[in-house]
């Protein structure tokens, strides 16, 4: 699976997915400032999953109904940030591909997760 991965989730976690060998493109390297319709595009445009802490993705989502691409949004406290590499592993291990066409949240005791319908 290939990721985006959006500036504002820490650098750790795309080292982490670089070693287990996921292609990753880090929006902090590839398009730092870049604007979240800019990246949900690029997300889409290049078969990404959409890795973010940011929020408004959903908005994009299910408001704007830009269901081409996934998102995983982490929603784990900035203090237990070390958790988000082994809960995104675990939704990994347990969604697998289906991480591609859905919106997940991962928190802290649960991992949750939406399909999306094509547009």
């Amino acid at each position: 699976m290939r990721r985006l991965v959006d500036e504002c989730v820490r650098s750790a976690v795309v080292e982490e997915l670089r070693k287990s060998g996921h292609g990753v493109v880090y929006a902090a390297e590839a398009s730092p400032r870049a604007r979240d319709r800019a990246l949900a595009e690029e997300a889409a445009a290049t078969d990404r999953i959409l890795l973010t802490d940011d929020k408004d993705f959903g908005e994009i989502v299910f408001r704007d109904n830009q269901r081409r691409f996934g998102v995983v949004l982490f929603r784990i406290s900035p203090a237990r940030w070390n958790l988000r590499w082994p809960k995104l592993q675990q939704a990994i291990f347990d969604y697998g591909d289906t991480l591609c066409i859905s919106y997940t949240v991962i928190e802290e005791a649960r991992i949750r997760i939406q399909p999306l319908e094509p547009e």
